[in-house]
């Protein structure tokens, strides 16, 4: 029998440090006189599934400072383990007694509550342990949804690089352990880039926002009909690639391994 969870409660985590190889201090930087992390907070507040929105950032004394935004801010925290992203949301979910966990990234200024609501409702249908938006959706709307049941999981049973620092890669790649869904959008947007890890993807996001500031609330449609309006800002950030974090990580599992390989 599948549990009610209607009656769940619903944690959306941030994940935000000011660590960037690319571009450090990016979820404080300043758009329209405010800096990014604000906008993901509100943004992800609007949503109407959610029961908290909590951030969760390192012990690392360089996230000092977004342990004072939130504090000024009013925002409920957690900090943990700087590299083990996975133990620091494992943690996160415990501290706040999440029965769900929305997963949500502090560099995705530009994230959707329409598409937040759509994949938790998705979720609490009961058929799914994850439940995701598809790559279909321009790269800065991701959102993921998980139970606390498969996190504890995932945290006792991950072991790779990969799998620590990406927090849902082990689920992703275990379909016969967990109940996989994905919430598809009627269009392939996965050519649009809504994220920010490069200057150029900030600079996009600050045009967004100056175009569109005089809306108390915008979503994607809005979005699109914008670059509709100025195709230019197509090539803003146009030439990177999606997900280049966890190529890397991957990459890094694969050198350590033939590393044990040659000491074996």
């Amino acid at each position: 029998m599948l549990l009610d969870r209607t009656k769940m409660k619903v944690v959306a985590i941030i994940q935000a440090r000011m660590g960037s190889s690319r571009l450090p201090g990016k979820v404080l930087a300043e758009v329209c006189g405010k800096p990014i992390l604000h906008y993901v907070i509100s943004r992800a507040r609007q949503a109407r599934t959610l029961n908290l929105v909590v951030v969760a950032t390192s012990d690392d004394s360089t996230d000092d400072v977004i342990e004072e935004f939130c504090e000024i801010n009013r925002v409920q925290y957690f900090r943990g383990s700087q590299s083990d992203v996975l133990d620091r949301h494992y943690h996160a979910a415990k501290h706040f007694h999440a029965d769900a966990i929305v997963r949500l990234t502090a560099d995705c200024p530009l994230l959707d509550p329409i598409v937040i609501d759509e994949v938790v409702r998705t979720f609490v249908s009961g058929k799914f342990d994850y439940v995701s938006s598809a790559e279909n959706y321009p790269d800065g709307l991701d959102t993921e949804i998980f139970s606390w049941k498969a996190l504890k999981k995932t945290w006792q049973e991950a072991r790779l690089l990969s799998e620590r620092e990406h927090v849902t890669s082990y689920i992703i790649k275990n379909p016969r352990r967990f109940r996989l869904g994905s919430v598809i959008n009627d269009q392939d947007l996965s050519h649009m880039r809504w994220t920010v890890d490069e200057p150029e993807d900030l600079e996009l996001v600050r045009r967004v926002y100056q175009a569109l500031v005089h809306k108390p609330i915008f979503g994607m449609h809005d979005i699109l009909a914008l670059f509709q309006q100025n195709p230019s800002l197509f090539t803003i950030n146009a030439g990177f690639s999606r997900n280049e974090g966890y190529q890397r990580s991957l990459r890094e599992d694969k050198s350590k391994q033939k590393a044990i390989w040659r000491m074996m």
